[in-house]
């Protein structure tokens, strides 16, 4: 049993939900101890607790000491044998997207094609959006050869959730493919989407959306910002989510969600604000994609390569994890990260 110290780098649920999908796949049994040991309240969450037990019934899994505020947990897998659908409910306002991408990994060896009903957050800080996951994520894994899609059945917003997100996978039918972004191409589109639900009269998402175009314009960009309006969601709530194409492959991007006594403009300037340090920075991948890129590009089939804005403790979380369970070499020197893959197929009938 490989015990997986908690505490490092980041510290946080980044390392509860890679080391949990990474052994999954890899068959090998973890202990994980000092869970989330840098968090404001250390221990297991309701987010993380589900993403456990969604992988653990992918696998058909066993765990112990899954609980609330626990900081350690054993968690021993069993063989890949997937079913058609699935259903989890977080319970809480915890995201939906952090439960998408632990389980992902897993999903894209199924033996068959996957559909997931998430219940939960999906707008939310310290978490990416359901938009970033949809137009940024899903279609960088796309070129390495996973085919999947996500809709936004029912935005959640802190404090209620009852979001809710669907997930379809289509499996692998070879490793992942190598990726290759180390060119800075001009920037041929700029867009957003301003999401407010049962805000109409305040004119949340206008608001959030001039904002950000003003912010932009002065630093000589244009902006094409989509504006909806939700009545779906249970509760009121607002998001932003930014984007910016470089050529045909590069996308990066930035959210702000609403939160209490937060205004519309003040969620429009941050968005914009990040979105031009994302620009600026010469990268090819932005500061949330860099970390989520690294496990798969680690089991993909040759070397990986990506200018990121910035090294994070989550970039550094994610190295760390996939050289621990698969052997797979990453190197960051300064922006450039460099991940040599291992060609990973499971070996489904594992006992």
């Amino acid at each position: 049993m490989l015990t997986i110290d908690g505490s490092r780098y980041s510290g946080s649920g980044t390392i509860v939900r890679q080391a949990v999908a990474l052994a999954a796949l890899t068959g090998r049994p973890i202990h994980l101890v000092n869970a989330r040991a840098k968090r404001d309240k250390p221990g297991l969450r309701p987010q993380h607790i589900r993403v456990v037990e969604a992988i653990a019934e992918l696998v058909h899994g066993r765990t112990e000491g899954l609980t609330q505020g626990s900081q350690e947990f054993t968690f021993s897998p069993g063989p890949l044998k997937t079913g058609r659908h699935y259903s989890w409910d977080i319970g809480s306002a915890g995201s939906t997207t952090m439960l998408a991408l632990g389980i992902l990994p897993v999903l894209a060896f199924a033996g068959s094609r996957v559909t997931v009903e998430l219940r939960g957050g999906l707008f939310q800080d310290f978490a990416p959006s359901a938009f970033h996951l949809q137009q940024v994520l899903l279609p960088l894994l796309q070129r390495m050869g996973l085919q999947s899609e996500v809709d936004i059945e029912r935005p959640g917003y802190v404090p209620r959730g009852d979001g809710i997100l669907r997930l379809a996978v289509n499996p692998l039918t070879a490793p992942f493919k190598a990726i290759t972004a180390d060119e800075l191409s001009p920037v041929t589109r700029i867009w957003g989407i301003a999401l407010s639900s049962h805000l109409e009269k305040r004119r949340v998402n206008e608001r959030m959306a001039e904002t950000a175009r003003d912010v932009l314009a002065r630093e000589g960009h244009r902006i094409e910002i989509e504006l909806r309006n939700d009545t779906r969601s249970l509760q009121r709530g607002a998001a932003l989510a930014l984007f910016a194409d470089r050529g045909r492959t590069v996308r990066l991007g930035a959210d702000r969600a609403g939160a209490l006594r937060r205004s519309a403009e003040s969620i429009g300037k941050y968005g914009a604000r990040q979105l031009l340090d994302e620009l600026r920075s010469g990268a090819t991948i932005d500061r949330f994609a860099a970390d989520q890129l690294i496990p798969f590009a680690a089991m993909a089939a040759g070397k990986s390569r990506c200018l990121i804005p910035m090294v994070t403790d989550h970039v550094r979380t994610s190295a760390w994890l996939a050289q621990e369970f698969l052997g797979a070499q990453v190197h960051i020197d300064g922006q450039q990260l460099a991940i040599q893959g291992v060609g990973f197929w499971p070996n489904r009938s594992r006992p």
